[in-house]
């Protein structure tokens, strides 16, 4: 049976309106076009209180959390569009992290990230396009063993990026977010779906 590449894609806000949320689902549609199987998450569903290790400790984690972890277990990419926060990353991406690398009886330590390959996009009113704080994802992705591609996109003066029906109003733009998905897929086609043939000789 072929190897179909499972994505996770989420924006690194919970604002209704997020440009970072727009901008992933255009990712989506180039990873979708390439075979992937997407599954989209609106970080807010998740509920997250901020981590407490004395609440960790009590209650274990919080549902959402679990959701976060079993969403990661079941993927093998991961696609981001994280906004930057005063040059840095967004506190809810962050808090939803450092919750799903706790791990429970029975699991590795970051086993819901190690080995999972991600792709960087940042959309961001300013000029930079939010490239700053992709510096601190890509740190925070590689430190708990998530393979990150020297890929990725920003969109500057994103205010002004998007149609109402959620194109980018520059085709070449739009282009190469689409093509960062597709990347994505491509990718895990050749590291994971080679990896599962030559487990099964």
């Amino acid at each position: 049976m072929a190897y179909v590449p499972k994505i996770l894609a989420f924006a690194g806000s919970t604002r209704t309106d997020s440009y970072n949320k727009r901008l992933i689902k255009v990712a989506i549609q180039g990873a979708e076009a390439a075979g992937a199987q997407v599954t989209y998450l609106d970080l807010r569903d998740l509920n997250l209180p901020l981590y407490d290790g004395d609440l960790e400790s009590s209650d274990g984690l919080p549902s959402g959390a679990r959701k976060f972890k079993d969403l990661l277990f079941a993927n093998d990419g991961i696609m981001i569009a994280s906004p930057e926060y005063n040059s840095s990353i967004s506190g809810v991406l962050k808090n939803a992290i450092d919750w799903a690398t706790r791990p429970v009886p029975g699991e590795k330590p970051l086993e819901g990230f190690t080995g999972k390959v991600a792709v960087l996009l940042s959309a961001s009113p300013g000029a930079s396009g939010g490239l700053r704080g992709l510096v601190t994802v890509r740190s925070l992705l590689g430190n708990i063993g998530v393979i990150v591609l020297p890929e990725q996109a920003t969109v500057s003066t994103v205010h002004e990026a998007f149609n109402p029906d959620g194109s980018m109003k520059d085709a070449k733009k739009q282009a190469s977010i689409e093509d960062l998905g597709n990347k994505l897929a491509a990718i895990l086609v050749k590291l994971k779906g080679e990896s599962q043939v030559a487990a099964a000789k």
